[in-house]
């Protein structure tokens, strides 16, 4: 588990599923962001700005596997400065650069970029947060250039799945239908081209094995079962994923700068 040290009862989601172990933290796993970037078609020495890149993992994968210059906007220290020994141990220190900043003050990065890519990101906000954000993502896109997103989606019972998620996950969670989610980047001047969704993949068993590898799944799976507090609350994520599971699920958008 990780070094930090949470109060489990308070802390996120997110935070409790990373002080578990879990690396991979996208609702629809590995395969929908593989998707995501098959769509992006990103070509050699091009740009991609990534908001909330955590330790550095995207970022790495980013630029290793397609040859892009990353930035990525990371506000939490400790994360950052993970991020960064991550970087120099991939051997990317001049591929990649983590910023610790806040994704709702973006014009403090110079310049604009070919691509921005969230995930896990928009559904966290209200609604003025959202459209505030993709205000902040256009302006950071070259013309014509693409945002990459990979959210909660709600096909149906948006209100009493923002309530549940709330309370489980400690944070004003926020997913929206395909249309509102749509409607909402075309507000912002984001033209979505392609969107795929799909059920929620974020804490199904085989997916964890497959985004994570059986010894990372295991650890996962281990320090969940051997640590009461962390057990209590995955277990109250997962019920609400079961509750729901009918209704909320993943979204993938490729969206063009108008």
């Amino acid at each position: 588990m990780t070094n930090t040290i949470l109060n489990f009862q308070t802390a996120t989601g997110h935070e409790v599923l990373a002080a578990a172990g879990k690396k991979y933290l996208r609702p629809g796993g590995r395969i929908a962001t593989d998707k995501l970037f098959e769509w992006a078609n990103f070509q050699p020495g091009e740009t991609v700005l990534e908001l909330g890149s955590s330790f550095g993992y995207s970022a790495i994968a980013l630029a290793k596997s397609y040859h892009v210059k990353v930035v990525g906007v990371e506000k939490n220290p400790d994360s950052v400065a993970c991020a960064r020994a991550n970087i120099r141990a991939a051997g990317l220190k001049n591929e990649v650069e983590i910023i610790e900043g806040n994704i709702f003050n973006l014009e403090a990065i110079a310049g604009k970029f070919d691509y921005v890519l969230a995930e896990a990101i928009l559904t966290m906000q209200s609604p003025l947060g959202k459209a505030k954000l993709l205000a902040e993502i256009h302006h950071r896109l070259k013309p014509g250039g693409k945002f990459l997103s990979h959210e909660l989606s709600a096909c149906d019972k948006e209100e009493q799945i923002h309530d549940d998620l709330a309370r489980v996950i400690r944070v004003n969670s926020t997913p929206l239908s395909e249309t509102n989610w749509i409607s909402a980047f075309s507000a912002a001047r984001l033209q979505v081209e392609k969107c795929q969704t799909d059920s929620m993949k974020l804490l199904n068993l085989r997916r964890m094995f497959q985004d994570e590898g059986i010894f990372n799944a295991t650890k996962f799976l281990w320090n969940i079962l051997t640590h009461r507090d962390i057990r209590k609350r995955v277990l109250e994520i997962r019920q609400v994923f079961h509750k729901y599971q009918d209704e909320l699920g993943y979204i993938i958008l490729c969206a063009v700068a108008q």
